[in-house]
């Protein structure tokens, strides 16, 4: 069973940084893309930042330049650095991850359990 759960969340105030981690565990044979999204109280879920295997990442606009997506391929990592952080980033920020676990024919998505960010004004 293929498992992801995020920690680093917390309360910080406007202008501050905070960095979230994402741990991918079970028996995996390769994680393809990964993200990051988040969704605000009375808000459907958006993407946030993504990033292929190769590293390649996108953004959404509101986060480009504040914001930088990193994984550690070797360890199953994923990771978000928050800089510069807004009231409107408030959010539950989750991970997600395309997965092809060991003995699977094909990729399912995976999606963590979330994790709280409070940027306070």
């Amino acid at each position: 069973q293929v498992q992801l759960v995020e920690t680093g969340g917390g309360l910080v105030r406007a202008g501050g940084s905070l960095r979230l981690s994402c741990a991918a565990s079970g028996i995996i044979f390769r994680i393809n893309d990964m993200g990051w999204y988040r969704q605000a109280t009375g808000n459907q879920r958006e993407l946030v930042a993504s990033i292929t295997s190769d590293s390649t990442t996108t953004y959404a606009d509101s986060v480009k330049g504040r914001f930088t997506v990193s994984r550690d391929n070797a360890r199953g990592l994923l990771y978000l650095q928050m800089d510069t952080l807004k009231p409107e980033d408030t959010a539950v920020y989750y991970c997600k991850a395309a997965v092809i676990a060991a003995g699977a024919v094909r990729s399912a998505d995976y999606w963590g359990q979330g994790t709280q960010v409070t940027v306070s004004s």
